[in-house]
């Protein structure tokens, strides 16, 4: 890992798929945005990785209960293989469990009703969530 190196977090889904990206330190993600996931979703992250000066991606490895993939885990690879092939940065995988719930139950939303926090968007704060786990595993955290 290079040090001040920019990273792209990305929670892959079959609908929207959230994004994260790091502190230009890479120690910490923060969710940037959802996007619909399309089959221009790896351009437009191409496009973001260039704009944001992304040197390296971190995508969500989907599992079931069992550690086999689920039924998302084969694209999300090839999302990932995708984002290699055109940005030419490499792209690790970061094991998620239970990312969107705990998301859903972020302090700032404890406040809100079951149903409230369940409605909100959180890909993007799942992606911070993955990005921020490999993150802290770099820097033995």
């Amino acid at each position: 890992m290079l040090a001040g190196m920019r990273y792209l977090g990305v929670d892959y889904g079959a609908k929207k798929t959230g994004l994260a990206l790091s502190d230009e330190g890479g120690r910490m993600g923060f969710p940037h945005a959802i996007v619909a996931t399309g089959p221009r979703l790896a351009d437009e992250l191409v496009a973001l990785i260039e704009r944001a000066g992304v040197g390296a991606v971190v995508v969500g490895e989907s599992r079931d209960l069992a550690g086999g993939d689920n039924a998302i885990a084969p694209a999300a690879r090839a999302l990932g293989a995708a984002i290699a092939l055109k940005a030419d940065v490499p792209v690790y995988y970061e094991p998620e469990f239970y990312t969107s719930q705990q998301a859903r139950r972020a302090p700032e939303k404890e406040q809100k009703t079951r149903r409230e926090a369940a409605r909100e968007p959180v890909d993007a704060a799942a992606a911070a969530l993955i990005l921020t786990s490999y993150l802290e595993k770099q820097h033995g955290i």
